[in-house]
């Protein structure tokens, strides 16, 4: 472990914290919340003393693999504490505990909350909370990676164990490169959400917090009721932009290097989108046919914008909400909660268990069992018209070990506070998913307050597992990752 490495990106981390909490302190001032802007301008100034204290550049400026998981896992947790100050220092959040919960819902981009009233919030609080996703939708260390002066391997060991971005050999040789097309796409998506938001009447703080969670796909709203009081033409286009950033960002690479062709092949994508239209089709069937279908077009574009919506946040991990999901039938109710498994696409901003692996695993299963029928046969397993090779279905199977064991253990353990089996069920797959709201006790109009102290720090744990996929936050109990290199 480069103990002196490590501590230097976590000051860099410190300062750029600091710089992201300017503008929920520009949004204090623009809405005159004077008793909260000394409490965010304290916490700029306490990350920054910590970033410049702690600034020295060590004179081996190598991050190893382990240094690189170990950094990551480190970065998001200090990111989290500190960013956790202002909603204990203000008295919005009083407990420290549930507002570390809250942030790491935020830069994990899950949603979840222990609030049960978000408008009693200041706007600079909401717009931290909001802002908290689109910062943790494409990754801070890939925005650090910009900046920070390490070496080329090193800044690929960091960016290989946080991004959820696209393969970095998909793009250019250089991380910096790869950074700057990563942040230019996923800034153009935003500011093209926000524009239509604001045509179409939303208010611009709306507007503003509403695309930094579906860019993201965090899902923290600024109204109580969610986004059912926003107009259909706005809930459409929120559901669009869901889909839109669940689409790995490859394929928007192509599209912009004319690779049109290359791009539509890509069979993520199609499986992806196929997932979608079923689900959003079975779902739409089966409410109209509960409700009897008896209002005509009116009934059938409000059930299919309902449906639409919900498989798209659900799908995409946003977690925003138009209706309260946990009132329809079960068929439909548990149709979301597999996709809260399968997730978005790998290399987009959603969590998940992403769905490549799931076609993979698949191909993996289909191919198992030809061979078990035909001994001699000899297959391969397939995927964007390349054999996908051993050491890629061995890092799917291990991550699918670890996340069933890390997902039955959380269950368990939160399950001492007594809530139902589908509560607790659903809270860890809306954790440790990214998702946000689950079902029963967690559905879409409850929240996660209830839980007890210990149960919301395993949460938070799911969390940031999810978040990182898992291994980054395994690595910090590893003894030999705490053993310095050479």
């Amino acid at each position: 472990m480069n103990y002196a490495m490590i501590r230097y990106v976590l000051s860099w981390v410190a300062r750029v914290e600091a710089a992201l909490l300017v503008l929920p302190l520009v949004i204090a001032a623009i809405y005159g919340e004077w008793q909260v802007m000394p409490v965010y301008a304290g916490v700029i100034i306490f990350c920054l003393a910590i970033g410049f204290l702690t600034a020295k550049k060590p004179k081996n400026t190598e991050i190893y693999a382990k240094d690189g998981f170990a950094a990551v896992a480190l970065l998001w947790i200090v990111l989290s504490v500190f960013g956790a100050l202002p909603f204990v220092f203000t008295g919005e959040i009083p407990f420290f505990v549930d507002a570390l919960f809250e942030i790491v819902s935020g830069f994990t981009t899950t949603g979840s909350s222990i609030l049960n009233n978000v408008e009693a919030l200041s706007h600079a609080s909401l717009f931290w909370r909001s802002f908290s996703h689109w910062n943790g939708g494409m990754g801070v260390l890939v925005f650090i990676l910009m900046f920070i002066p390490v070496k080329t391997g090193s800044q690929m060991n960091l960016m290989r164990a946080e991004s959820p971005g696209p393969d970095v050999s998909k793009f250019v040789p250089r991380v910096r490169g790869t950074a700057k097309i990563l942040y230019r796409i996923y800034l153009a998506m935003t500011l093209a959400e926000i524009v239509l938001l604001l045509v179409t009447g939303m208010p611009w703080f709306d507007a503003v917090c509403i695309s930094f969670g579906t860019a993201g796909t965090g899902g923290f709203a600024v109204l109580n009721s969610g986004l059912s009081s926003y107009s259909a033409i706005q809930q459409w286009i929120v559901t669009f932009a869901m889909i839109a950033f669940g689409v790995n960002f490859s394929f928007y690479f192509l599209l912009l290097h004319r690779k049109r062709k290359a791009a539509f092949r890509m069979q993520e994508v199609q499986f992806y989108f196929l997932i979608i239209i079923g689900a959003v089709a079975f779902i739409t069937a089966q409410l109209l046919w509960q409700s009897g279908f008896h209002g005509g077009l009116g009934q059938f574009e409000q059930t299919l914008r309902a449906a639409a919506f919900q498989v798209g946040s659900i799908i995409t991990t946003t977690g925003f909400s138009t209706v309260d999901f946990n009132v329809w039938p079960s068929a439909s109710k548990w149709v979301l909660v597999l996709l809260m498994f399968i997730g978005a696409c790998a290399g987009s901003t959603g969590g998940g268990i992403k769905v490549s692996r799931v076609v993979i695993l698949a191909k993996s299963i289909k191919k198992e069992l030809i061979v078990l029928a035909h001994p001699r046969t000899v297959r391969k397993v397939m995927f964007d018209g390349q054999v996908v090779p051993h050491e890629v279905l061995r890092s799917i199977n291990v991550f699918m070990a670890s996340y069933l064991i890390i997902f039955g253990a959380s269950v368990f353990l939160i399950s001492l506070d007594g809530f139902s089996l589908e509560t607790n069920f659903t809270a860890v797959a809306a954790t440790l998913n990214n998702i946000g709201p689950g079902l029963d006790a967690v559905g879409p109009t409850a929240n996660f307050s209830a839980y007890s102290p210990l149960s919301k720090i395993i949460l938070i744990f799911d969390m940031l597992a999810g978040r990182l996929e898992i291994f980054p936050m395994l690595m910090l109990f590893m003894p030999a990752t705490w053993r310095r290199n050479g």
